[in-house]
């Protein structure tokens, strides 16, 4: 009887540091790709309202003759998705920050282009 229970005990507390080592690989698998996602953007608050902002984003877009295939606003936020025509994604995340104020994030491509994503936030601050 001493022997099972040993073993059972044993075998219990394997699969708990077994388990713990894989939640430890997968939440570093998860922050190293979070890290990496958000090295990729570019950033910066702009003294305009939310609504203003998307809708010069959307002329800087059109005007770069940039496809937009998905638009969503919502009160405290929008998210604009645009591709390049070669195919490369254009993700912008426009967030409320006060009032009279907001913030956008560009990401082009899974990499982060930030030459691309630069230029595309100096033309949305010709039209605010």
């Amino acid at each position: 009887m001493r022997k099972v229970l040993f073993n059972f005990l044993l075998v219990a507390i394997l699969l708990l540091n077994f388990t713990g080592c894989v939640a430890l690989v997968a939440g570093t698998a998860g922050g190293a790709g979070t890290a990496f996602w958000l090295g990729g953007k570019v950033s910066e608050e702009v003294k305009v309202p939310l609504k203003k902002t998307v809708n010069a984003t959307t002329s800087a877009l059109k005007s770069m003759r940039l496809e937009i295939t998905k638009t969503t606003v919502k009160d405290e936020v929008a998210q604009i998705k645009a591709e390049y025509t070669d195919k490369r994604v254009i993700w912008i995340d426009i967030k409320k920050v006060t009032q009279d104020s907001s913030q956008i994030e560009i990401r082009v491509g899974m990499k982060g282009d930030k030459e691309a994503s630069t230029k595309i936030l100096e033309r949305i601050k010709r039209y605010l």
